[in-house]
């Protein structure tokens, strides 16, 4: 079983060692979580992700191992603990809405909210309607929803049970570009508003970037240590990284626009400007970049178009395939930027760890 640093420390949120033997393949997990924000699973179709969630949820009683949420243990085969699923304090999501086609929304709600005590619940029947913003649905029936709709209402049935972990078990996967793009703001606020830990199992890196606190890689069964967002996007091999290269993910709030339409993305010492479309709301808080977007210089330009650039410590270089070189630059608020440019100007410029320059941010993305 694989070790696990400070194990024992992580007791009063979540820690997680389990194994799971299959003619062909062996699951093999090990970490430890808070107990809030949002953790990716992330990996590749058959690297046991699913799997994963399955025996956190207690559908695989054939698993070895502790797993011990918040205080409670749901397993503990040393001691011959073994928690079935509905004695598990868990919310599960599937990639398909499995909602109960007989019943209409409000009452596919409710089920959730008879299955727990009074006394044990700590999600309110107005505060979950609101954090989805599925109160209009109450009346309507399964087959009259949207696919991203069904979505909110069973991620709604989850929470209604009060549960002490939420387990996300692809929920975009069999949404279109668009309906995505409807229930991603949804997600993102189960991140901002709730005190509650959530698993997401994904293989979309944009879903990853937006949503998650930090990221569990996983491989043929195996988990990768658990690293934070920033971390995970800092490493010049990130298997985040899709066809675009490189990316920096800035934490922060947008501030309304300024009397020359320009909006200023802020966080500590940070101050991105930015022009954006009117009537945009100033909700965002990443902001996306490229590392091809981001230009170096040793000294601050003068007379230059471009708004944002900012004095950054260089702290790694790492070599790429093509005659490129990723620059791994802190800046002032202690935030990773990362800076994709050829082999000849990092020689031309001279760079090397521990160097103060000036980074060019030439585009960036809100991500909401």
């Amino acid at each position: 079983m694989t070790p696990i640093t400070d194990f024992a420390s992580a007791e009063s949120d979540i820690s997680i060692q389990s194994v799971l033997q299959r003619p062909g393949f062996q699951l093999d997990m090990a970490f430890a979580l808070p107990a809030s924000g949002i953790t990716a699973l992330f990996g590749a179709s058959g690297s046991g992700k699913t799997t994963a969630l399955r025996v956190l949820a207690g559908l695989e009683p054939t698993a070895r191992g502790r797993i011990c949420v918040r205080g409670e243990v749901w397993q503990d085969s040393a001691q011959r603990i073994f928690k079935p699923v509905h004695q598990r304090a868990v919310g599960y999501v599937f990639q398909e809405a499995s909602l109960f086609e007989h019943l209409n929304v409000e009452d596919n709600l409710q089920y959730g909210f008879r299955r727990t005590p009074h006394h044990q619940r700590t999600q309110s029947w107005d505060a979950t309607l609101a954090l989805l913003g599925i109160g209009h649905l109450l009346g309507r029936w399964p087959h009259e929803l949207s696919g991203g709709e069904r979505q909110r209402v069973s991620i709604g049935r989850a929470l209604a049970s009060s549960p002490r972990l939420l387990l996300l078990d692809e929920p975009l996967a069999a949404l279109d570009r668009a309906r995505k793009a409807e229930i991603l703001p949804y997600l993102e606020r189960l991140q901002q508003q709730l005190a509650l830990p959530v698993i997401l199992v994904t293989h979309a890196i944009e879903e990853v970037v937006s949503l998650a606190d930090r990221v569990i890689f996983m491989h043929a069964g195996r988990t990768a240590p658990v690293v934070s967002l920033q971390d995970a996007l800092a490493r010049p091999d990130s298997p985040l990284f899709d066809d675009h290269g490189p990316v920096s993910v800035l934490q922060g709030e947008l501030e309304p626009a300024d009397g020359d339409g320009l909006s200023a993305f802020v966080h500590g010492a940070l101050r991105v400007r930015l022009s954006l479309p009117p009537g945009t709301v100033a909700s965002a808080t990443r902001l996306r970049v490229l590392a091809r977007d981001v230009s170096l210089a040793t000294l601050q330009p003068q007379r230059l178009s471009i708004l944002n650039q900012f004095p950054v410590t260089i702290t790694a270089l790492h070599p790429q395939p093509g005659g490129r070189f990723t620059v791994v630059c802190q800046l002032a608020d202690g935030q990773t930027l990362l800076a994709e440019i050829t082999r000849y100007s990092c020689q031309a410029l001279a760079l090397h760890a521990g160097q103060t320059a000036w980074a060019l941010v030439k585009s960036v993305a809100l991500m909401d």
